[in-house]
């Protein structure tokens, strides 16, 4: 059977294929909100595109969360609830500025045991790693998490990372823990924002009296890095 895809097809395929699990509501949201009948439009889209088997669904979940083809996850695991908060986190900043350079999962050491953030992008033109933590941990593993990031620091590995400018000095992302818990971690030399949300952390750098909360002493190499979320 012969069938063409418009663009709004491929980006939606392509949108389920990065952040691996998303749901009908957000699928409106984020492609058919300027519509008419978003729900209509939406709900006839994602049917076809479904009944010619080019994404998945679970209905395990209310709205339906729909999947790659190729998903390696069952449709009743946990682990779409966490690509679902990843999700979440992506909405929240696309309210304010859409990311670029999103990598769901990143693994920019390429290593086992290495840092693995939940989520890379550039926000607002500073890279941000973020770490979403939908359970409480102690703070001794909130703070090897944060010594794996120093480490990664360190190596330098990171200055030939693909997203990095070509036309400045490599930037080292700031840190960003997603959390309802503020965890007594810290650094001497990478940039760590504690907030609940996205929305927390645009109050906070839109109101100059409270920037200095978020910031940690850092290395004179890293001074040259500014978040300006303005």
């Amino acid at each position: 059977m012969s069938f063409r895809l418009s663009q709004r097809d491929k980006d939606i395929i392509a949108f389920i294929n990065q952040f691996r699990a998303v749901d009908r509501d957000s699928l409106i949201d984020l492609f058919f909100k300027q519509l008419k009948s978003p729900v209509n439009a939406c709900n006839s889209v994602i049917v076809r595109l479904y009944r010619l088997g080019l994404i998945e669904r679970t209905q395990q979940y209310s709205p339906t969360v729909y999947l790659p083809v190729d998903a390696k996850i069952k449709k009743n695991s946990q682990k779409i609830l966490h690509f679902l908060s990843i999700l979440d986190i992506y909405k929240q900043m696309y309210t304010y500025s859409a990311p670029k350079q999103i990598i769901v999962e990143d693994k920019p050491t390429g290593r086992k045991g290495g840092i693995e953030p939940d989520l890379f992008c550039i926000f607002k033109g500073s890279p941000f790693w973020i770490e979403i933590q939908r359970n409480q941990y102690s703070e001794q593993k909130m703070q090897a998490k944060i010594n794996l990031y120093e480490e990664f620091f360190f190596s330098n590995e990171w200055k030939t990372l693909h997203w990095q400018p070509e036309d400045q000095s490599a930037i080292f992302p700031s840190v960003i823990l997603i959390t309802p818990v503020r965890y007594a971690v810290s650094s001497d030399h990478i940039r760590i924002i504690q907030v609940a949300s996205i929305h927390e952390l645009m109050e906070k750098y839109k109101n100059p009296s409270k920037q200095h909360e978020a910031k940690r002493k850092v290395n004179s190499s890293f001074s040259g890095i500014k978040i300006n979320l303005s």
